[in-house]
């Protein structure tokens, strides 16, 4: 088990794509609120101060599919880059990779999934022409030196399919790898894997991805996100995507919750004597913010039971 850990809060960024779809984009989208600039802005200005060594910022998608995200450009521009973090953004297309790096993004993101209609049903292709569609992306990327990180969702279950074969995860983890991703972070979207289905997908996928270029998604639907993450840290996985305050969703996938809390995670970590550079204090202060922004009570289990200490 890794002694230090890097954390990827996620709870900023919008996509079509369920997996991706976190804080702002699904909270906006499933309560019909638009969260103002400023807003975003603060919080990951705040999230910054809190030590996080990573934090997607927005997403570059049409803003006629997803008007949330309409205000891309304004969030890269005012958001205040602390030196050594990481702002990373969603990049769907060429169009999107280019969009974001005229803003000023240093990271981009893009996404696959593991299941056929999962993948049908958010960007209207098979996960072959998906992949193919990144071509030009990862092209772009690596004659700009814009490092390129991969995500892959339904990596254990799927709305649409069931269960899905870690074999079939292993394919497309392996793909983007290979196409130049840095790093693949593979994200349970509706929250079904257990210990269990969690080792089966990370045994398989390892053999074709070195288990350093992994990273874990957990959503917290079946209350499983903690020990799905304490399984992926025993078998060698030191980077874990996470949601400040458990925000998000899948819009995909009914009754699906959002990411694991950031703020749990790290309470779970420092249990574990792992070293994350994280003040939890300012961490649960950020997740109160964009609840009391959101009007929503937040999910993180150490956030509701600090305040009733």
């Amino acid at each position: 088990m890794a002694a230090v850990m890097r954390l990827v809060n996620r709870s900023t960024l919008s996509s079509v794509m369920g997996q991706h779809y976190a804080a702002f984009s699904s909270s906006a989208k499933l309560t019909a609120t638009i969260v103002p600039t400023e807003a975003k802005i603060n919080l990951i200005d705040m999230l910054s101060e809190s030590g996080l060594p990573v934090i997607e910022a927005t997403s570059f998608v049409s803003p006629k599919w997803v008007p949330q995200m309409a205000d891309q450009v304004e969030v890269m521009k005012g958001i205040s880059r602390k030196p050594g973090v990481s702002y990373p953004v969603l990049t769907p297309n060429l169009k999107g990779f280019q969009a974001a790096v005229k803003a000023g993004a240093a990271e981009v993101a893009i996404f696959g999934a593991a299941s056929e209609l999962f993948s049908k049903k958010n960007i209207n292709c098979s996960v072959d022409e998906s992949l193919q569609r990144f071509d030009e992306v990862m092209k772009a990327a690596k004659e700009a030196g814009v490092p390129v990180r991969g995500y892959v969702s339904c990596v254990v279950g799927c709305p649409y399919e069931g269960k899905v074969a870690p074999e079939k995860v292993a394919h497309v983890a392996k793909r983007l790898y290979s196409m130049g991703c840095y790093e693949i972070s593979l994200g349970d979207t509706i929250g079904v894997g257990t210990p269990g289905s969690i080792t089966a997908m990370l045994e398989a996928v390892s053999k074709e991805v070195p288990v350093s270029a992994l990273a874990v998604h957990c959503h917290d639907t079946y209350g499983q996100a903690l020990a799905n993450i304490l399984v992926a840290l025993q078998m060698g996985i030191s980077v874990i995507d996470s949601s400040v305050a458990g925000l998000g969703g899948c819009p995909y996938a009914q009754g699906a919750s959002g990411n694991v809390a950031t703020e749990d995670v790290v309470y779970m970590l420092h249990g574990l004597g792992i070293q994350t550079g994280v003040d939890l204090s300012k961490l649960m202060d950020a997740g109160a913010f964009i609840c009391r922004t959101l009007n929503r009570k937040t999910s993180s289990k150490v956030a509701q039971a600090t305040c009733k200490l």
